[in-house]
């Protein structure tokens, strides 16, 4: 009974049914005109799959006066893009490739009409968020096209509301974290572990960005996470094979949804058939890579500046309809534990504390293969030989000890205060290797392309 229901649901899809159903959900989606009066010659050449801007604004005009105290919604918006993703559907649809561009990028924008001011501007250099303050989507679509030479097809746009809603309709999404996270700004009070987030909930997570150091370059890596266990959720809820419930979904997703007028019933339906196939491992996630120096505005006001060499990689991966990350190998080892602080930020000196020749050397070097900075020369531990692995740390980098202890399982942990910020192991009689980790956020800016997939980024 359960193969002849299924095999019907996608019988009545593919013969229309799942149109059909879809089609009033259409109705309902706001309108704009993003690709309005563009021409075409000065607008990049399309490729394979299909591009999509999405862009999140702080709009709130329909969310309760509870929900705005209860969640941190006060103030007034700024009718600005608070945040900005590249999607690239692979043209086989069996793909899905979420570049995060960020909101203080330096970019300039084209000539246009200021839609505050009503009067023709010339060229300019601002932060990327504000080409939506001065022309709205059609300002942002051209900026973003200008700085990434890739052809957008269509424009989603969503606020508070339609974002909050969307979560609620799927019943929530499962976010994990190694350490709990505090946002005095949005009101976020996360545990560590794991998490069923609502639509307000949720809203909090992908907002905050004074968790720590890592500001918007965090909350960035934070944002894709979501989507990933978004993507799960949708994909493992059974949600796509049941038109109904897909109406339901998509009716509460895109109530509040401003779109291109091009983007129909029949791209849904598309999209629902595609993702049918997808798991998390079909998704695949990054931050658009970072110089190290920022711009300032000639006005005033930093930015961050992109890669012109490791940016141009990415966006030529999207053009050319190509993966952002590399072929998986077979696993041959245990999986990596997920840590707070990316070890490639943690500098270790290894001292040898058995009489087995050598294995100050070795632990280092293989600390160094798993992402560990080792730094100084090993040698012999000067207090005699030890049963057990030591790890001698200053209490202002506890973080960084547990991330350490996490590739030495069983360790012993010793606080040192005034050791500073190099880490101290003596490698005991009970060494028998490095476990592997994966830091839950890599480090932003980080050179190289480190996108992730969604099996990576979503809960375990």
């Amino acid at each position: 009974m359960r193969i002849a229901s299924v095999a019907s649901v996608l019988l009545m899809t593919a013969s229309g049914v799942g149109h059909a159903m879809v089609t009033g959900v259409e109705e309902g989606i706001g309108r704009v005109h993003p690709f309005q009066g563009m021409p075409e010659q000065e607008r990049p050449t399309g490729g394979d799959g299909l591009n999509f801007l999405v862009v999140g604004t702080d709009g709130r005009d329909k969310i309760t006066p509870a929900e705005k105290r209860k969640y941190h919604l006060g103030g007034a918006p700024c009718h600005c893009t608070d945040t900005l993703m590249l999607v690239h559907l692979s043209a086989g649809r069996d793909r899905a490739s979420v570049v995060s561009l960020p909101r203080d990028s330096y970019a300039e924008v084209p000539a246009h009409k200021d839609e505050a001011t009503g009067r023709q501007r010339p060229r300019h250099a601002v932060k990327l968020n504000a080409a939506y303050a001065e022309g709205g989507p059609g300002l942002t679509v051209r900026t973003v096209e200008h700085m990434t030479g890739v052809h957008i097809d269509h424009y989603l746009e969503v606020d508070f509301t339609s974002f909050m809603r969307s979560v609620d309709a799927v019943g929530g999404v499962d976010i994990c974290t190694v350490r709990p996270l505090k946002d005095s700004y949005t009101g976020l009070d996360l545990p560590a572990g794991k998490a069923t987030l609502n639509g307000g909930q949720a809203l909090q997570y992908v907002r905050s960005r004074h968790i720590d150091g890592s500001a918007d370059l965090g909350r960035m890596q934070r944002q894709q996470r979501f989507l990933a266990s978004l993507i799960h959720k949708v994909t493992s809820s059974g949600v796509l094979l049941n038109p109904v419930r897909f109406r339901q979904v998509a009716e509460a997703m895109l109530t509040s949804v401003r779109a291109d007028s091009d983007f129909t019933a029949d791209d849904l339906v598309d999209l629902g058939q595609a993702m049918r196939g997808f798991t998390p491992a079909s998704s695949e996630f990054l931050s658009v890579p970072l110089a190290r120096e920022g711009v300032r505005l000639p006005g005033g006001g930093t930015t961050v500046r992109w890669d012109p060499v490791a940016a141009e990689k990415v966006f030529r991966a999207l053009r050319d309809d190509k993966p952002l990350t590399a072929p998986k190998k077979a696993a041959s080892g245990p999986r990596p534990t997920v840590v707070d602080v990316p070890p490639d930020q943690i500098r270790v000196r290894v001292d040898n504390g058995t009489d087995r020749h050598g294995l100050a050397k070795a632990v280092a070097k293989a600390l160094g293969s798993a992402g560990f900075v080792p730094t100084g020369v090993p040698a012999d531990a000067p207090d005699g030989p030890h049963p057990k692995t030591l790890i001698s740390y200053d209490p202002r980098w506890d973080r960084s000890a547990q991330t350490l202890a996490a590739a030495l399982p069983g360790a012993e942990l010793r606080k040192v205060p005034g050791q500073g910020p190099v880490l101290r192991v003596t490698a005991g009689q009970d060494y028998t290797g490095v476990h592997p980790v994966r830091a839950e956020e890599p480090t932003p800016g980080a050179p190289g392309i480190a996108a992730v997939t969604g099996d990576e980024a979503a809960c375990p």
